[in-house]
């Protein structure tokens, strides 16, 4: 009762393709990794992003100003 054989598989795929068709799961397919290639990239592009161009600048870097208050 626990896990499916191979034959309770190839049922299910059979009746897959029935009611989807061939063409259809083809275009399932190729559009899923059309959708995980360019989640990939954008993690790729999205991690050197946040990276400075030169991280020593930003250490121990201090902003020069003055405040001002308005008076009310």
């Amino acid at each position: 009762m626990g896990s499916f054989s191979i034959w309770h598989w190839l049922i299910v795929l059979v009746i897959v393709m029935l009611v989807f068709g061939t063409k259809k799961l083809r275009n399932i397919g190729s559009d899923l990794g059309g959708a995980v290639k360019g989640f990939k990239d954008g993690m790729r592009e999205g991690g050197a992003a946040d990276k400075p161009a030169d991280p020593s600048a930003q250490v121990g870097a201090t902003i020069e100003g003055e405040a001002k208050r308005d008076k009310v």
